[in-house]
């Protein structure tokens, strides 16, 4: 029973560093296929559109809840302490460096990465990247490289947009609550902020997107078990990706607080 269970971890464990093996051999190719001309200018423009535009509402959405929701849980705390003075502060430090683009990006894991696996699975399983092959199309650079420069390139605008949505929602509250005008709380926000709290949060947003994007094209690009594998694929993506995030985002904390202790 022991050995049984032994083996079935050696099994996993060399699947996971297979999978691993195979996506830094497909990010190799992306690099590669990326600088090489015909650039598919139209295509990309089209997908950073499908994946903005259709993600706005989504992201709008659920910024404006966090900053409902965090700034009702936070405040009966800082009351306690006679600290509600620093609700501003607090809410769009916590927003703009962790809460907003970890939140977004897995918001568009679930969107944008199983609609792109889902997407290219059916495809593949429907032999359309086979037929572009054949006809001496690089569907490679048409499907794959547009989309991840797409969310590459799209997730920190929707990070953007989702912090100062749920920075509004913040001051809906507090405005509500305290009487706090729009001017006041706005300014309190950004004098708490500093280039020190956005440049590292914005740079790992491209970070995420691409991950995102890759994660995405992978699965689908790949997709085998037929039309079952379809859903599969974009099970895997939105799995593997939220994950691979989380990984992301502990590294960019780490090398964030070396050169904040420096």
């Amino acid at each position: 029973m022991l050995m049984n269970t032994f083996s079935k971890i050696i099994e996993l464990f060399k699947a996971f560093l297979l999978e691993v093996g195979e996506l830094s051999y497909f990010a190799g190719r992306f690099f590669q296929e990326t600088f090489k001309r015909p650039f598919e200018f139209k295509e990309f423009l089209r997908q950073c559109y499908n994946m903005g535009n259709r993600s706005l509402l989504l992201v709008a959405v659920t910024g404006f809840i966090i900053g409902l929701v965090f700034t009702l849980q936070s405040r009966p705390t800082l009351q306690e302490f006679g600290a509600v003075s620093w609700m501003p502060s607090m809410v769009s430090i916590s927003l703009i460096r962790e809460i907003g683009p970890i939140i977004t990006a897995l918001i568009c894991a679930g969107r944008i990465g199983s609609g792109i696996g889902a997407e290219l699975g059916s495809m593949r399983v429907t032999e359309q990247i086979d037929a572009m092959e054949v006809s001496g199309t690089n569907p490679f650079k048409y499907l794959v490289v547009t989309r991840v420069l797409a969310t590459t390139f799209m997730l920190p605008i929707l990070v953007f947009f989702g912090n100062a949505i749920a920075i509004f929602g913040s001051f809906l509250v507090e405005n509500i609550k305290g009487k706090v005008s729009f001017l006041l709380y706005y300014n309190q926000v950004f004098n708490a902020l500093e280039y020190g709290d956005l440049i590292p949060a914005t740079i790992k947003t491209f970070f995420f997107g691409f991950a995102i994007g890759l994660v995405g094209c992978y699965k689908g690009y790949y997709c085998k078990k037929g039309t079952a594998g379809v859903g599969l694929a974009a099970n895997s993506a939105v799995v593997f990706t939220s994950m691979l995030l989380f990984i992301i985002d502990f590294i960019a904390v780490f090398i964030t607080d070396i050169f904040y202790d420096l």
